[in-house]
C-alpha cells in the first residue's frame, strides 16, 4: 500500500508541474528585462534605462549580430562574423552567407528569439546589405517583432 501512495504522491506533483508549464495566464507571463546599452537616463530618479519584452529582445538580437568574434571579453566565440563577409563581393552566395551567419548567432546565443525569417538585401549603390530580420518570442508566439539592420563597411 505504501507504494500506491507514493505513485500517487508523484503523479500529483508532476501534474502540478505541468500545470505550470502551460498556464496561459497573462499575469505569469515572464517578462524580460535589460540594461539599455546606451545609457539614457529616466528623467524620474536619474538611473540607466531599462528596456523591457520585445525591446531588449530586438536589442539584444542587434548586438549579436554586429558582434565580431573576439570582440565580447571572456566569451571569443559570441560573435557573427558578419563584417568579415561585408568585404566580399557583392553576390548571392555572400546574402546567403549573412544570412546563415545572423540565423545561427540568434540561434545560438539567444534563447528568447526563434528566428521566422531573415531576409537580406544587397544595396549596390550603398555598398551595403539591408537585413531585416524577424522573430516571435519564445514564451509568447503569437508576438512577432522584426527589426531592420544596415549593415555597411565604414571606414
Amino acid at each position: 500500500m505504501a507504494t500506491v501512495e507514493k505513485t500517487r504522491d508523484f503523479r500529483e506533483l508532476t501534474a502540478l508541474t505541468d500545470a505550470e508549464g502551460t498556464n496561459n495566464s497573462p499575469l505569469t507571463v515572464k517578462q524580460y528585462k535589460d540594461l539599455d546599452l546606451f545609457f539614457t537616463k529616466r528623467s524620474r530618479d536619474k538611473d540607466v534605462n531599462i528596456l523591457t519584452n520585445v525591446t531588449a529582445i530586438k536589442r539584444s538580437v542587434r548586438n549579436l549580430i554586429l558582434t565580431n568574434f573576439y570582440e565580447k571579453p571572456f566569451h571569443p566565440e559570441i560573435g557573427s562574423g558578419i563584417r568579415g563577409l561585408l568585404f566580399e563581393n557583392v553576390s548571392p552566395l555572400t546574402t546567403i552567407a549573412l544570412s546563415q551567419a545572423a540565423t545561427d548567432v540568434i540561434a545560438n546565443y539567444e534563447p528568447r528569439a526563434v528566428v521566422i525569417a531573415i531576409d537580406v538585401t544587397p544595396d549596390l549603390d550603398r555598398n551595403a546589405y539591408d537585413m531585416k530580420v524577424t522573430f516571435s518570442i519564445r514564451t509568447q508566439p503569437n508576438n512577432i517583432a522584426a527589426i531592420n539592420v544596415l549593415l555597411e563597411v565604414l571606414r
